[in-house]
């Protein structure tokens, strides 16, 4: 195979949908594709957030549009999916961000609080995936990016549901993976580590806990959503066309070197 290695990382024509556009990881991932040369698709049910992050893409020379989208609603994601293929005649890539956490120990969980993370981290990811996966497997082609966590892997005082719920997106990423393989289509997780985020602002609010986490990577500091968007634009790009069913962790060392902190809870 001759490869043009010049533009191993271009996405020129590709066409992007990216859950949980208007902030964190994913606005960085979406503002990396569109850099690449993606058509990106913002989504997210901040729609208002959704249509910035776009804007901000076509401030900068990229082609971007935006729409709101609740991935908890399996008609929405239906009804998103399909008028992007209408509109574009492909989905190529996805980039899934969606998460929401609540920090408790388990035994004082609420049953209200666990469906409100187990449904949008596990359910809602993988309804996307699940619709958005169709179309690739009709094409013979895409790349999936969900976005996981470190904390698939390792854990800490109350993080045990959400930790749940990226150990299982990570799990549903390779299955899939295996699945539509024979068909072209590439499916990857990415695992942040601690990044600064709209997901983390509660932890910014207490010095101490911050200033640990801060201390715990082999960097020595909190990661940037921005450092996303490579390991993004990577995994949707021909450079990681033989890559597949991966987790591709970015957390400054953290997992390396062992870096635990129990949080006051």
């Amino acid at each position: 195979m001759v490869r043009d290695m010049q533009n191993l990382f271009r996405l020129d024509g590709r066409v992007a949908l990216v859950a949980g556009a208007a902030s964190g990881i994913g606005r960085a991932g979406a503002h990396g594709l569109g850099a690449a040369g993606a058509i990106v698709v913002c989504s997210d049910i901040n729609e208002a957030g959704a249509i910035a992050t776009a804007n901000e893409i076509k401030a900068s020379g990229g082609v971007a549009e935006a729409l709101g989208l609740d991935i908890t609603n399996e008609a929405a994601i239906e009804t998103a999916v399909a008028a992007v293929v209408a509109q574009h005649q492909s989905i190529d890539i996805l980039v899934s961000a969606p998460a929401v956490n609540v920090r408790k120990p388990l035994l004082k969980y609420t049953t209200a609080e666990f469906d409100k993370v187990i449904n949008l981290n596990l359910r809602g990811n993988f309804q996307l995936m699940q619709a958005v996966g169709r179309v690739m497997e009709a094409q013979n082609r895409g790349s999936i990016i969900m976005i996981s966590s470190i904390r698939a892997l390792v854990v800490e005082p109350g993080q045990g549901v959400y930790a749940a719920t990226k150990a299982g997106l990570l799990q549903l990423t390779r299955a899939l993976a295996a699945e539509l393989g024979g068909n072209g289509v590439r499916v990857n997780c990415i695992a942040p580590g601690v990044i600064e985020t709209p997901l983390t602002n509660p932890i910014r609010g207490n010095p101490e806990w911050y200033a640990a986490y801060g201390s715990k990577p082999a960097l020595k500091r909190w990661g940037q959503a921005e450092e996303l968007a490579g390991p993004v634009v990577f995994l949707a790009s021909d450079a990681a066309s033989y890559v597949t069913g991966s987790l591709l962790i970015v957390d400054g060392g953290w997992t390396a070197i062992d870096g635990r902190f129990t949080p006051p809870l």
